[in-house]
């Protein structure tokens, strides 16, 4: 927990306000408010330079498509990386790389060599950048508070990306009025030094969210699938979002053909409606906390698709400049309902080992949806018509909302806090030594002795309990019970080596605990399951790879 308090008087206790308290918490958010208000200054000059350069609907959309794509092909290896590398060193390297492309982008602007094609790349290798450290900023919320107010700090970082969405659009707009497109990509790369010079201060940042023995990148890939794969809550989450954010991209990758073509505005009002999306999302944002005491999550992302839905329809049938302004307040409001209930969920569902993973995976399936979406409605648009595309948009959203019927988001936040009650095993002293080279595969088996009138509750709580096995690393569980032996049962699985044995003892939570002493309740006798460990031979054994499969 940092240690630093803001001099100002400190907000209530309790109060969504808090994390405000941590000096180190209202630094590193100040600063990436200014990094993305930099950024929507940035896309919005180039959304308007691409009307310029092409009156392609497609090339327009790929303007999106191109800051998205890289999110969605690269969030998960960079998840990785925020869970074992340095942070601070990729967030400052990564950031003047960012810098240096936003310099570029205007220079070439502003020499009058921009191209479609340049464009695009630009900002290609821009969403590549914003890949690599997006799952690292969101990863570091919890270094930045005490985990009570993590929830506040969350709800903090979506709304200070909203208060960028209204001011950033507004000063783009702006801009583009005044100096030209070039000085949008300057700002943008001026925005950059200020997180810059706030990762320089604060070198809590270098910390490491995994601990022991870093994962090898392949291993650690395949550990953050295998537990989203198990995690049903984190899994709810990914598939409502993407059923969400597939059709709500309409508007943002046609926005600027709607400003131009449809309402016949200038940039100025380009920039206004996307300061009206910000401010809606800015009020949705202060709103929440009070919405969600009377709302549950699954009943506020239901109000946010179904007035997404209207916006669409509102968005394809007017002609006015006004209602339009008025409409994108609807959109902000709704996109940050959704957006930040779901961020909420999927970062509550994850615990710190696997935090940076999880979140690229999330990330994943969020611009991956925003990426497709760019790119149909795009084509739609380019074939159909600007108002066909909302339409057709409009009705995917609808198909969304029968979608939430049958998978509603959980309400429940469990405590994924280690909660380190496994005791270490016994070893020989032999095998203690052969250990030091990491042998494997490794077999862990539980014996258990239940009474004949409660084996249909206990296999229903071993079952239960079987999907922690598989998050935290195992593979091949099951549970036998003994042919001569009514009663006897014994619960076995499989690890890739001891190393990764040792990792899913520092990988049970609090609430796998709970589950497992649901399970430890069937047994009888005075003594706890016996837990037995068989290591494969060190010569002679066949070669398994870090997820199980014989080579």
């Amino acid at each position: 927990m940092p240690s630093e308090a803001a001099a100002a008087p400190s907000p209530p206790a309790g109060s969504a306000w808090e994390p405000f308290r941590s000096r180190v918490f209202a630094v590193v958010w100040t600063a990436v408010l200014l990094g993305s208000v930099g950024t929507w200054i940035r896309d919005v000059g180039a959304g308007w330079l691409m009307t310029s350069l092409s009156a392609s609907a497609t090339a327009v959309a790929m303007v999106q498509a191109a800051t998205t794509l890289p999110l969605f092909l690269l969030a998960l290896p960079a998840g990785a990386l925020a869970d074992s590398v340095d942070r601070r060193r990729l967030l400052l390297g990564v950031h003047a790389l960012m810098a240096a492309i936003s310099l570029g982008m205007g220079l070439l602007t502003r020499a009058g060599l921009m191209t479609p094609t340049l464009l695009v790349l630009g900002l290609l290798l821009a969403g590549i950048c914003t890949a690599l450290v997006t799952p690292v900023l969101q990863s570091l919320t919890v270094l930045l508070v005490p985990r009570p107010q993590l929830r506040a700090a969350i709800a903090l970082n979506s709304m200070g990306l909203n208060v960028s969405r209204a001011i950033g659009p507004a000063l783009g707009g702006l801009l583009l009025a005044l100096a030209g497109t070039e000085f949008n990509f300057f700002a943008d790369a001026l925005s950059y030094l200020f997180v810059i010079a706030a990762f320089w201060w604060w070198k809590g940042a270098s910390a490491r969210a995994a601990t022991g023995t870093p994962e090898q990148l392949g291993a650690a890939l395949r550990a953050g699938l295998r537990f989203a794969w198990h995690a049903p809550a984190l899994r709810r989450s990914m598939l409502r979002s993407a059923s969400f954010f597939v059709f709500a991209s309409a508007y943002w990758a046609l926005l600027p053909l709607i400003a131009r073509q449809q309402l016949g505005g200038s940039p100025a009002f380009y920039g206004l409606l996307l300061g009206c999306v910000g401010a809606g999302a800015v009020l949705a944002a202060l709103g929440l906390p009070a919405l969600r005491r009377r709302l549950s999550a699954e009943a506020t992302v239901r109000c946010g698709t179904a007035a997404s839905v209207a916006v669409l329809v509102l968005l394809a049938s007017t002609r006015q400049q006004a209602l339009a302004a008025a409409t994108m307040v609807l959109a902000g409001a709704a996109w940050i309902a959704v957006l930040s209930t779901a961020n909420v969920i999927a970062q509550t569902s994850l615990p710190d080992w696997v935090r940076g993973r999880g979140l690229a995976l999330y990330l994943s399936v969020f611009y991956g949806a925003m990426t497709l979406g760019s790119f149909v409605w795009g084509q739609t648009a380019e074939h159909a018509g600007v108002p066909a595309a909302l339409l057709a948009a409009a009705g995917v959203g609808v198909l969304a909302l029968a979608l939430a019927w049958l998978r509603p988001l959980p309400d429940a936040e469990p405590d994924l806090t280690p909660s380190l009650h496994w005791p270490e095993p016994a070893l020989s002293p032999a095998m203690a030594a052969s250990l030091v080279q990491d042998r494997g595969p490794v077999m862990v088996t539980v014996e258990y002795r239940v009474a004949t009138e409660h084996t249909a509750g206990f296999l229903a709580a071993v079952h239960a309990f079987a999907p922690e096995r598989r998050r935290d690393g195992a593979y091949a569980w099951g549970i036998y019970e003994d042919a001569a032996d009514s009663g006897r049962f014994v619960e076995s699985f499989l690890l890739p080596s001891w190393l990764e044995h040792q990792r899913q003892h520092r990988r049970v939570s609090q609430a796998d605990a709970a589950l497992q002493a649901r399970v430890q309740a069937f047994h009888l006798g005075p003594q706890a399951p016996r837990v037995q460990h068989f290591v494969a031979p060190a010569r002679g054994r066949p070669a398994v790879s870090d997820d199980g499969e014989r080579r």
